[in-house]
């Protein structure tokens, strides 16, 4: 619940309460090739499928989940942002070097590279579709 004020009212308003972010869906253009660089990049684990193009994974001993959608009357899409910039994932040892080069290795490249602030390592990588990805 919040309550937010104005000079002339007071406003109440209902929060929807939620146990946090389930997934992010992509459209994909190969799904072998999107499979490959989930797995091996980040160690995804394949959940379930609904069907051969339609894909669900996770990052083991966690709770965020990316579906990998195949779809030949949506490829076009395929990549492009629709208003969402990027998603990130959290390095466990915050090796950047290291997380660069298996992006690399796995299709994907590295965009950019800097700090937010000091001591604030950043890298934008993309996946082989043009997805953005911070580290």
């Amino acid at each position: 619940m919040v309550l937010t004020t104005s000079a002339n009212s007071t406003t109440l308003l209902l929060m929807i309460r939620t146990r946090g972010l389930t997934h992010i869906h992509l459209i994909v253009r190969d799904m072998e090739r999107s499979l490959h660089f989930y797995r091996t990049v980040f160690g995804m684990r394949e959940r379930f499928r609904v069907d051969e193009n339609l894909v669900f994974l996770n990052t083991p001993g966690s709770k965020d989940m990316i579906t990998l959608h195949e779809d030949p009357d949506s490829a076009d899409v395929a990549g492009t942002s629709g208003g969402i910039a990027h998603f990130g994932f959290s390095l466990v040892n915050a090796d950047l070097d290291t997380a660069i080069k298996e992006v690399n290795k796995a299709g994907g490249k590295l965009l950019r590279r800097g700090e937010h602030s000091p001591g604030v390592p950043y890298a934008y990588v993309a996946d082989p579709d043009g997805y953005v990805i911070e580290f």
